[in-house]
């Protein structure tokens, strides 16, 4: 009896050292032990300021050299690559029947200014033939006052005055239709024989042709592009920054800039533009970035990476970029608070490529942060710092 109490004591005894040696095991290694966390102080010192982006070199004069009407394409002088001059011809149109209107206004013009000088011969005489009725009216009136002749005789004089001056005025109509129509007919001929000049498509600056987009027997309507072409000299890139990295650009910021086709030799450049709207949808803001010097043979659409350099921050308070954290487009940091993770929103400053951030609010220096962890962190979850970084 009493060694089988003993047995049972020894048993339970074994049996609380299993239970407690998982828990605590569980406690320290298993699913309840605190996630190892790495930190790093907060420290002041100088940050090398860069934002990298990813582009495409572009150019920023192009033109598109079409006809103002519809027509068919009758010649093509150019094609891709080549270099023209401002006024170099580009391709030739089919006039069709402009040159038959243009000769049917000219026909229409000369018509309408013999009917023009024949209206301003009826005007005159019309006006001289008033002139006459009016000097016989006054003249018969003074006799009538005199009594040589009747009072009707000399209110037919007036009469037959007002009769000429109706035929004054009826002229004077005809006069000022032909003149308005003569200028219609001519504004009508300019039409013509702009649209007839038209049809020689010539270069608007120097450039380079980058495009040939009709052939010769091609139907074109007005404001199609039948020549592409760009100003060599406005060739650049234009590189999408992350906006939480863009706000620092300045005019004039140097820049390096890699071409995919040419990834061994980096080109200089500086920031010419910084576009104020912003993409909405992929959070990024435009640079335009000018090549000094600009070299011969850039592709237009070659993608190309840019780092832009800003000026060295001295005696900034930085901490690795991996210990911030954004949420809601808010930058925070991860701390230790009596073994308990808690979160610290900060005001994040400028960036540098080799994983530095500037802290301009919330933390001072020496303040330690956790860099990296274990597992996803969560406010008030148990954490145990494996060592600095």
């Amino acid at each position: 009896m009493a060694l089988a109490t003993r047995k049972n004591l020894l048993l339970g005894a074994a049996a609380l050292a299993v239970i407690a040696g998982a828990a605590l095991f569980a406690a320290i290694k298993g699913p309840f032990a605190p996630v190892q966390v790495s930190v790093a102080a907060a420290k002041q010192a100088a940050l090398k300021r860069s934002v990298f982006g990813i582009g495409t070199v572009e150019a920023r004069l192009a033109y598109a050299v079409g006809p103002t009407q519809a027509a068919r394409v009758l010649k093509v002088r150019v094609d891709h690559g080549d270099a023209v001059s401002a006024g170099d011809a580009l391709a030739e149109l089919d006039p069709v029947d402009l040159a038959e209107r243009l000769a049917g206004s000219e026909a229409a013009i000369a018509k309408a200014k013999q009917l023009l000088r024949a209206a301003e011969a009826q005007l005159r005489e019309a006006e001289s033939r008033n002139q006459l009725a009016l000097a016989n009216a006054s003249r018969y009136r003074e006799l009538a006052h005199k009594g040589f002749v009747s009072n009707e005789l000399a209110d037919g004089r007036l009469g037959e005055a007002n009769v000429t001056r109706a035929g004054v005025d009826a002229a004077q109509a005809t006069v000022s239709a032909g003149q308005r129509d003569l200028e219609r007919l001519a504004r009508e001929r300019d039409a013509t024989a702009r649209q007839l000049r038209n049809l020689r498509l010539t270069a608007p600056v120097d450039g380079v042709v980058v495009a040939r987009l009709a052939e010769p027997g091609t139907t074109v309507v007005a404001g199609q592009a039948v020549i592409r072409l760009v100003d060599p000299n406005s060739v650049w890139v234009r590189a999408r920054i992350d906006q939480a990295r863009a706000g620092g650009l300045r005019i004039g910021d140097r820049a390096e800039i890699v071409l995919r086709s040419q990834q061994g030799a980096p080109l200089s450049g500086r920031v010419a533009r910084i576009d104020i709207q912003s993409d909405a949808v992929t959070e990024e803001r435009l640079v335009g970035i000018e090549i000094e010097p600009r070299p011969a043979g850039l592709s237009l659409g070659e993608l190309a990476e840019v780092t832009i350099v800003q000026p060295e921050l001295r005696d900034a308070l930085i901490v690795p970029s991996a210990a911030v954290k954004w949420q809601n487009h808010a930058a925070g940091v991860w701390r230790i608070d009596g073994g308990r993770a808690r979160y610290h929103a900060v005001k994040a400053g400028a960036q540098s490529l080799d994983g530095q951030t500037q802290i301009l609010e919330g933390l001072q220096s020496g303040d330690e942060v956790i860099v990296h962890a274990s597992a996803q962190l969560a406010e008030g979850l148990r954490v145990k710092s494996g060592g600095r970084e």
